[in-house]
């Protein structure tokens, strides 16, 4: 590993934000919720997201409508960035309209190769604070670089999700949905709007569904279940959600916990994930 690289290992950054209840309402509308949050109500799990936001010039992003990397993420060779998982504690709660901060800081670095080529993850750890210094939340966030597709790269094996389960909902996309996640987000990904981009340069077989997205969809629908928020929440991606077909957000309790995934429409398991009560 490049010492350049290793050495982003350790390197934090802290950013403040007013917790508006706008945005929550504005993602409330893109899941087709009624949008009524008001200033006070708890933020709903994984929403932090629509928070603590970056925006850089145009002129410092990269190929991938991303910000370059080199700046508090290491600056990596390999062309692709994907979310490839996360780690969640919730300690307290989060009062829309309060103040917060996060303390992001880069916790680990590790190359590999793959049977696709050379792989690069990097695991940051975020950690949520209120005005008073309360520790709200914690989450190890999982990125992986990866090179370019290659047309004589052997695919990965896809593991098949369950065809049934206790409870079972269908997400249909839309470039909209889309759209307005990546706008909330301020993600400038172009695998989520650039049909051509997505399919001609990261080799995937249309626009891609946020995976953070997934994994919000998948705690709300763990928390409607169980009827209260998790204690910790754990997700894996495991295949694009490409395309605008429909696809299945499923689960099953297991005493105190809730085993979750993505099935795609052609049954690959796009997602697993836990939520512990």
């Amino acid at each position: 590993m490049p010492q350049s690289v290793e050495s982003w290992i350790g390197r934090s950054e802290t950013r403040h934000d007013t917790l508006r209840a706008e945005p929550a309402r504005f993602m409330q509308a893109t899941i087709g919720r009624d949008p009524a949050l008001q200033a006070g109500d708890a933020l709903p799990p994984l929403w932090h997201w629509l928070y603590f936001l970056e925006a850089k010039p145009l002129s410092e992003l990269g190929r991938d409508g991303h910000p370059e990397k080199g700046g508090f993420l290491p600056p990596v060779a390999l062309p692709r960035r994907m979310w490839a998982g996360g780690r969640f504690a919730f300690h307290a709660g989060i009062p829309l309209g309060s103040r917060a901060s996060k303390r992001s800081t880069i916790k680990h670095i590790a190359e590999k190769n793959g049977r696709s080529g050379a792989l690069c993850f990097v695991t940051v750890l975020h950690e949520l604070f209120l005005e008073d210094g309360t520790l709200a939340l914690t989450e190890e966030h999982d990125i992986v670089y990866r090179e370019d597709p290659r047309p004589d790269a052997p695919q990965p094996a896809a593991a098949q999700a369950p065809a049934s389960a206790e409870v079972m909902e269908t997400v249909s996309p839309s470039q909209v949905m889309l759209f307005r996640y990546s706008a909330l987000t301020f993600n400038g990904h172009r695998v989520h709007y650039d049909v051509d981009y997505a399919r001609a340069v990261e080799g995937y077989g249309g626009l891609v569904f946020h995976g953070p997205l997934t994994a919000t969809l998948l705690i709300d629908l763990a928390q409607r279940t169980m009827g209260k928020t998790p204690k910790t929440f754990a997700f894996r991606g495991l295949a694009p959600l490409a395309g605008m077909d429909p696809f299945q957000l499923a689960g099953n309790r297991e005493n105190d916990t809730m085993q979750l995934w993505a099935r795609r429409h052609d049954g690959v398991k796009a997602m697993q994930a836990t939520a512990a009560f």
